[in-house]
């Protein structure tokens, strides 16, 4: 059921993405008088399709799920001799070169614009998600710069920061610019303090993964309290109940339920005196974790269970936002997620980033599902990433690409002249092999990330 869920989850984001793209394309043209022959989800064999319009423009879909195009009338596709001249005025290179401009910008655009909307719902809507509330590891470079567990992260970088997500956000932009933290820190019983994470502590972070976790921060969670004993279970034998609130485990304290299920996974068959409160009244019992066989990344692995269900929920907070104010702070989204994307780029090309962030259909359907098996906020929220990557990917200035045609058109208008047919032969072979190796390496990266 799972893989089924991925796989319509990965068509549904990338098949609705790859329509609007072209859509782009066509209804521009369309305004620009260009006459479209054919519009194509997918790539290859036509395997259905109808024709519609005055212009009779042919709707298919083709064999190859992954992309789409749009068919235009183009010299450069074939003899155009035996057209009558009002046919011949729509061709595409006829038009100047402002108006091929806005025809192939139009793609990327349409991927911008349904990212603003997809992002501008959710915050009118609001989404919830765990606070700005933060745990520290003891120890880590949170910790050294003073922060400590309760702490309420009000601001960074003097960005107001209300949920998890936006503090992960300014996280992650810090280290891609190698820009000190500067945290506005709400403390229980002390009001609002400062704090700062430098740059140097914030290099060599792996950026692919858990920034906030490299540097000792995680989301607060409750106390570990027992919600629930099931019945026959090591707990219940041992005389555990509902609302004792656990304190330590052999003396090791748990600060959350995350900390007391580590400790009792590890404890698989061996005697464990659990030191607890009861009604305000400290109370220690012995207790046996059940070994169970249980999956993990290096096959299966022996844990602890004691069948008792521990508090591990965040403070989950929802913040609407009123129309306008989500339409700004959808625009805002989309061009920093932009922004940071091109910076990415160019620290892979540069060797400051691995290549290992390059991802590939694999990865995309796998988080595809993923989000949608979490909800629709996350799933739509997840549709209006891929669809900004898109547009920036899109925008790359290679041949074969939408990003490629504009260079050649940006030298046209600089020059005066359209790039030579030949130099534009060349460059889309080259830029055809580069995106095939492109492909290559995320497949591959895929590929490894599930191996």
């Amino acid at each position: 059921m799972n893989f089924l869920q991925t796989v319509l989850a990965f068509i549904v984001c990338l098949g609705s993405l790859i329509v609007f793209h072209e859509l782009g394309h066509y209804l521009v043209a369309r305004w620009c008088g260009v006459k479209v022959l054919r519009f194509s989800v997918g790539m290859g064999k036509v395997v259905w399709s109808r024709r519609f319009g005055p212009d009779q423009t042919e709707w298919a879909i083709s064999a190859l799920p992954l992309g789409g195009y749009v068919k235009m009338l183009d010299a450069r596709e074939g003899d155009l001799g035996g057209l009558p001249p009002e046919d011949l005025a729509r061709e595409f290179t006829r038009q100047n070169v402002w108006k091929r401009i806005a025809i192939v910008a139009a793609g990327p655009l349409a991927n911008f614009l349904i990212a603003i909307v997809l992002f501008a719902g959710l915050y009118m809507h609001g989404i919830e998600e765990p606070s700005s509330k933060i745990s520290v590891t003891a120890g880590g470079k949170a910790a050294q710069a003073g922060l400590q567990g309760g702490d309420v992260i009000a601001a960074i970088n003097e960005q107001p920061v209300q949920v998890w997500s936006e503090l992960r956000w300014q996280f992650i932009q810090a280290a891609i610019d190698k820009r000190d933290l500067r945290l506005a820190v709400e403390r229980a019983g002390q009001g609002r303090l400062a704090a700062t994470l430098p740059a140097s502590a914030l290099a060599g972070l792996d950026l692919e993964g858990d920034v906030p976790g490299q540097l000792g921060v995680g989301v607060a969670r409750p106390a570990p309290v027992v919600q629930q004993v099931m019945p026959g279970s090591p707990a219940e034998r041992a005389g555990l109940q509902p609302g004792d609130l656990l304190k330590s485990v052999d003396g090791v304290a748990v600060a959350d339920g995350i900390a007391f299920i580590d400790i009792i996974r590890g404890a698989a068959g061996k005697t464990v005196q659990v030191q607890l409160e009861r009604a305000s009244q400290p109370l220690t019992i012995s207790m046996v974790p059940q070994a169970e066989q249980a999956k993990s990344g290096k096959g299966t692995v022996t844990v602890g269970k004691i069948g008792a269900y521990v508090a591990l929920a965040p403070d989950m907070i929802s913040v609407p936002s009123s129309p306008l104010a989500a339409l700004g702070k959808a625009v805002a989204k989309v061009w920093d997620t932009c922004t940071m994307t091109l910076k990415m780029i160019g620290k892979m090309i540069t060797g400051e980033a691995s290549l290992k962030n390059v991802t590939g259909p694999i990865t995309i359907a796998d988080y595809a599902g993923q989000t949608a098996r979490m909800g629709a906020a996350s799933y739509l929220s997840f549709i209006a990433f891929i669809s900004i990557s898109l547009g920036v990917m899109n925008l790359l200035p290679i041949p074969v690409l939408d990003g490629g045609h504009l260079l050649y058109y940006s030298l046209e208008v600089l020059t005066g002249r359209s790039v030579p047919e030949r130099v534009g032969e060349i460059a889309q072979r080259l830029g055809m092999g580069l995106l095939l190796t492109l492909m290559l390496l995320a497949v591959f990266n895929d590929v490894a990330r599930l191996l």
